[in-house]
């Protein structure tokens, strides 16, 4: 026997014995990056608006007779000339250059987000308004018909919903994913399906809801809404937090796909197609082998 071919590497008759199966279906991958295009316009107009009054505050009202601000960008003029600052909950830092005061050397202004980090990069509450609400509504309504076709098609309860036997490897797949160990299977482990329900039935509702507290048009339509949250200033600070869990669930994911594969996790969200581990010798491939 060819002792070059005996000692063929694993990964290659791994690669030779996995399967390839159709794991994302046309819906899933358009709402998908459908929500990706949305929350990308609503992040940087939603920063541009934020831009226009840079503080949060908890409670209905808020002024300089009032001690509720949580969370406080801005510039201030200090020995070593113009500075930019964050304050949260009363502890402040320097954030110079990138928060309070940024902008070309010799060119900053004082803003609480800088330039590149909004839509539009020039101060345009009016056109930030206008990009962010209609994104707003681009989410919404596919959140919407998104939910009712997975209860309809199942897809919910079938991929989703948490099982007894989910919540009894959480803790191994929580020590697979600290050492970066991925199993590549056409379920979602239990980590992601936990993610995953997070995003779609707490923060991106979530999200909505705050919005809709926060509008003034909203009052006459929906007027228990603000009194639920505890008024329109702490709306306006969840909705903030919620943003910002959403950006570090971005960055998560970012680094989960490219620590498991980007090629096969890119073509899984494009083409539908996914590339799973080698079934286990008692089992026999359900789909076309590769």
């Amino acid at each position: 026997m060819d002792s070059a071919a005996s000692s063929q590497p694993a990964a290659q008759k791994d690669a030779k014995n996995a399967t390839l199966i159709y794991r994302q279906s046309r819906w899933t991958r358009l709402t998908h990056w459908l929500w990706a295009l949305a929350l990308f316009f609503m992040l940087l107009s939603g920063l541009q608006i934020f831009n226009a009054r840079p503080q949060l505050y908890v409670g209905k009202e808020s002024g300089f007779g009032y001690d509720n601000t949580i969370l406080q960008i801005g510039a201030e003029n200090t020995d070593k000339g113009p500075r930019g600052f964050t304050e949260i909950f009363g502890h402040r830092f320097d954030t110079t250059g990138v928060l309070g005061w940024s902008g070309p050397p010799g060119q900053e202004t004082p803003r609480a987000f800088p330039a590149w980090a909004t839509i539009p990069s020039y101060y345009d509450l009016g056109t930030a308004r206008v990009v962010h609400f209609f994104f707003a509504w681009v989410l919404s309504a596919t959140l919407l018909i998104w939910l009712v076709a997975s209860l309809i098609n199942g897809h919910i309860r079938r991929d989703l919903a948490p099982r007894v036997e989910d919540l009894r490897k959480l803790r191994r797949d929580i020590v697979d994913h600290a050492k970066l160990k991925f199993h590549h299977t056409r379920e979602y482990n239990t980590l992601q399906k936990m993610a995953y329900g997070g995003v779609l039935f707490v923060l991106l509702p979530l999200m909505i809801v705050t919005g809709l507290a926060m509008s003034p048009s909203m009052d006459s339509v929906l007027p228990w809404l603000n009194e639920i949250l505890g008024g329109r200033q702490t709306a306006r600070t969840i909705h903030f937090t919620v943003m910002v869990l959403l950006v570090l669930f971005f960055v998560i994911h970012i680094l989960m796909i490219l620590a498991a594969g980007p090629i096969n996790e890119l073509r899984s969200i494009i083409t539908g197609w996914y590339r799973t581990d080698p079934p286990a010798k008692h089992e026999k491939p359900t789909e076309r082998s590769v």
